[in-house]
């Protein structure tokens, strides 16, 4: 039993569940934010594009059922819009990455007795390819 609590403490204190569980948090605030968005803002200018109508309340009735087919088009369109602001959130993580990559690195200064080595080196072959 020890064994197993061992195992588990040292599995739930890893960074990695951390970072998930950080992820899965900020995830849902995201996508009450995207939910927000497409709901108060696209939502009813696509209704003023299509002439007033609001897709949430699009639907057809089949004998006694009810098939709100409004909701699924709000949905996908939901979908979109997460995943499109999720694509551009990453995109712009990623060029910062690449911007801090792609820093110049400053060569190390070569040590003075190895630049004097190097030139001794190079007069020595001078004048051995001189005679």
């Amino acid at each position: 039993m020890k064994k197993i609590l061992k195992e588990f403490k040292e599995f739930a204190i890893k960074g990695n569940m951390i970072d998930l569980a950080v992820g899965v948090i900020i995830g849902t605030a995201f996508n009450a934010i995207i939910n927000t968005l497409v709901k108060d803002i696209f939502m009813p200018l696509i209704g003023i594009l299509t002439g007033g109508h609001d897709f949430s309340a699009l639907a057809i009735t089949v004998g006694t059922a009810n098939i709100g087919y409004g909701l699924f088009i709000q949905n996908v369109l939901n979908f979109l819009i997460t995943a499109l602001c999720l694509f551009l959130f990453v995109k712009a993580v990623n060029s910062f990455k690449k911007k801090k990559e792609e820093a110049p690195k400053e060569e190390p200064k070569t040590p003075e007795d190895i630049v004097l080595l190097t030139e001794i080196k190079d007069l020595l072959s001078e004048i051995k390819n001189s005679k």
